[in-house]
């Protein structure tokens, strides 16, 4: 995804949260309350947009003869990923009710139609509709109306379902938010372990994050997801449960979700009637960290803990429930699956019983891949933790070996305070990965990916600098005719007609400048664009065609300057030409509303242009980073990122799994992309968070004075 694209979506997300949040602060609702309802109504509109989208592609099959025409039944709708909505459950159908119909009634009917046509949400759905205020829940489907989202794909709606998941989380709805992942962790879970086949579990299944991203792994191999796997899950919370039920039928997908505590309970069987234990290919979780309070006489025979306890307290009770997850995650496995799980990144170097169990996982060699996260990825916590990945079907050549992946210094600021991972920082740290398996045509496939890409980006350089132009000359119009117009007047203040004068000429300086350093680049991207147009997927072609992108990226961050530079004297002059027209004998020559209009136009055409150079700087960056670290395209030890250890090595270290213990420390690298522009944008989202958090403190102290009687 390019910042542009990411930008927009984000936009997106927040105005929707705004809107809605506004909405819920205006009912006195608490965030536990509003929750479930609101993502009731993302469902409808999410449920909507796919039945649509789904009529259309029917519709489409029909006309061209591969679909015969006749009565559609609800195998047609989720062949295609969707529901057969009811009329009484469409979205336009709520929002066309007539005036004065309960709107809380007919949400609720919705609710039960949708359940009694889909079991597999029965009992799910939210139907406390008609405790709300008409008006308010009015204003709530209208939110969700808007031109963009009624034209939204599921990617983008699974997008705002999972942003709404994680805002509910960071207010501490829904149990402290332990039932949401970050999206970012599960993909990188699923990037490592590959779940594409047979039965993928979680037994800590909260919202059903992992599944869902399991699925978009599986689309994007090309496959149909409920054809190559079976979901199981248990969660013991049923407000959970429900949230997982209502994701997974967004999504267009299935799954066996169990109420149960995984602690003491097995309550899954397969389709075959044998148990899940022992049978899973995949096995997926962020389990709750640090447990205390597990009763170790009622598991210290169960068959999942292979290993034996971790560690009893006097109170007979299990000091930390870790290892329990731990065990589980390994024993489920069968003799071929996979297992990827968020675990404390204390977990990885803890002494006594711990130690014990992780140097008897140590020695099966299943131990895969360890990846160490740097605290703030979560929401409701700011803990650091690792990623843990277990491979039953490690090839002999593997068997004694794992890979340390210190992935702390990689990650993309979100907010003040929540880090995550770009799309193409998961792609690169699943890269390391496959050159660790030996599977070097994934790491050049994906080089090969961003050179492609970073050739469309530069195809379209030259389009957004014209339309650039084209503003600027636009803008210079109105003010080269006011200065015309103002020279035979002789009471105007000679130092403002100077300064306009100058800065008049500066700015002619500059666009000459600018001009001579354009029109090189453009020619020099077009060169760049046909060289690569028949790409040999080699690696020696590929540090080719980055040595050729080099000079280039230097150029783009000149021009990017350059353009700033140009805007901003534009408006300086614009400025000063308003300055100088507030002269009574000089206002009739100068149009202030077309002047603005045209310098808030070329700000907006300049930031596209400027996007349009970053997003080469930035593909360009992509394939530095890891050229750079691995340049013969094969796996090696980079200083402070990975390092592939053997078991006498994990021995030594005392049976440690922290990767920051093998990896080293990276030597500090100038980084000479600064952008000076984006640090400015994440001060100001910082200020922003402060101002919000200090408005929620200041409300919530006043609610409390209120209560008291203050």
């Amino acid at each position: 995804m390019t910042a542009n694209a990411f930008h927009s979506i984000t936009q997106v997300e927040t105005s929707l949260w705004d809107a809605a949040d506004q909405l819920r602060a205006n009912s006195n609702l608490t965030a536990t309350e509003y929750s479930m309802p609101v993502l009731g109504v993302i469902f409808l509109r999410h449920a909507t947009n796919r039945y649509q989208t789904a009529l259309r592609a029917i519709d489409a099959d029909q006309a061209a003869g591969t679909m015969p025409k006749r009565p559609l039944v609800k195998a047609d709708f989720i062949k295609r990923r969707a529901l057969m909505l009811p009329e009484a459950a469409r979205y336009d159908t709520l929002l066309n009710l007539p005036s004065g119909a309960s709107l809380g009634g007919a949400l609720v009917a919705a609710m039960n139609a949708i359940e009694a046509d889909f079991p597999p949400l029965q009992g799910s759905l939210p139907k406390d509709y008609d405790r709300f205020d008409n008006k308010l829940l009015e204003n709530l489907l209208r939110c969700f109306d808007a031109e963009a989202l009624r034209n939204a794909t599921g990617d983008v709606f699974g997008r705002i379902y999972e942003y709404f998941l994680m805002k509910f989380a960071m207010q501490g709805a829904q149990d402290n938010g332990e039932f949401f992942t970050p999206p970012s962790l599960v993909q990188t879970l699923v990037n490592v372990i590959e779940p594409d086949h047979g039965v993928v579990a979680d037994l800590a299944c909260g919202s059903a994050g992992m599944f869902v991203q399991s699925s978009h792994f599986i689309e994007h191999e090309g496959f149909e997801t409920m054809k190559r796997v079976t979901f199981y899950g248990q969660e013991k919370t049923p407000a959970t449960i429900r949230l997982a039920k209502m994701n997974l039928a967004v999504h267009g997908l299935e799954g066996d979700i169990r109420e149960a505590n995984t602690f003491y309970q097995d309550v899954h069987r397969l389709q075959d009637g044998r148990p899940l234990w022992g049978n899973c290919d995949f096995m997926m979780a962020n389990p709750p960290f640090n447990v205390d309070k597990v009763d170790a006489e009622s598991i210290k025979t169960d068959r999942r803990l292979p290993f034996g306890l971790p560690g009893v307290n006097k109170d007979k009770h299990v000091s930390n429930g870790n290892y329990l997850w731990i065990s589980y995650f390994h024993s489920y496995l069968s003799p071929t699956g996979r297992a990827g799980f968020v675990m404390s990144s204390q977990a990885s170097s803890a002494g006594h019983g711990e130690k014990e169990v992780r140097r008897k996982l140590v020695e099966t060699g299943d131990v895969d891949v360890m990846v160490a996260i740097r605290a703030n990825f979560f929401y409701t916590r700011t803990v650091p933790c690792e990623l843990w990945h277990f491979d039953r079907s490690k090839p002999a050549e593997r068997k004694d070996q794992v890979l340390m992946l210190d992935a702390r210094n990689v990650y993309r600021k979100v907010t003040r305070k929540i880090y995550d991972f770009s799309p193409e920082q998961q792609a690169n740290l699943a890269a390391i990965v496959w050159l660790y398996r030996g599977q070097q045509e994934r790491f050049l496939g994906l080089v090969q990916s961003y050179i492609t890409r970073l050739g469309t980006e530069a195809a379209a350089v030259n389009a957004a600098l014209t339309a650039f132009e084209a503003s600027l000359t636009e803008s210079r119009a109105p003010l080269v005719a006011f200065m015309d117009s103002v020279k035979a007047i002789e009471d105007l203040p000679q130092d403002k007609r100077q300064g306009l004068v100058d800065a008049m000429t500066e700015w002619t300086s500059a666009a000459t400048a600018y001009a001579a350093d354009r029109s090189g680049l453009v020619t020099d991207l077009a060169a760049f664009c046909k060289s690569i147009a028949k790409p040999s997927q080699t690696n020696k072609a590929q540090h080719a065609a980055r040595r050729a992108f080099d000079p280039l990226a230097e150029s783009a961050r000149g021009l990017v300057k350059q353009i700033d530079l140009l805007y901003k004297l534009a408006a300086r002059t614009a400025q000063l030409a308003q300055e100088l027209a507030a002269r009574d004998e000089a206002a009739e020559f100068f149009e202030r509303r077309a002047v603005s209009k045209l310098t808030r136009q070329l700000d907006e055409e300049r930031k596209s242009a400027v996007e349009q150079l970053k997003d080469c700087a930035y593909l360009h960056r992509q394939v530095v980073w890891l050229q750079d670290r691995f340049p013969k395209a094969e796996m090696q030890d980079v200083l402070g990122l990975c390092k592939v250890v053997t078991r006498s090595d994990i021995a030594a270290a005392d049976w440690s799994l922290t990767p920051g213990r093998f990896v080293g420390v990276a030597p500090a690298e100038v980084d000479e992309d600064f952008d000076f522009e984006q640090t400015l944008r994440d001060i100001h989202l910082e200020l922003a968070d402060l101002n919000r958090e200090s408005l929620d403190l200041a409300a919530q102290i006043q609610t409390n004075f209120e209560e008291l009687g203050v």
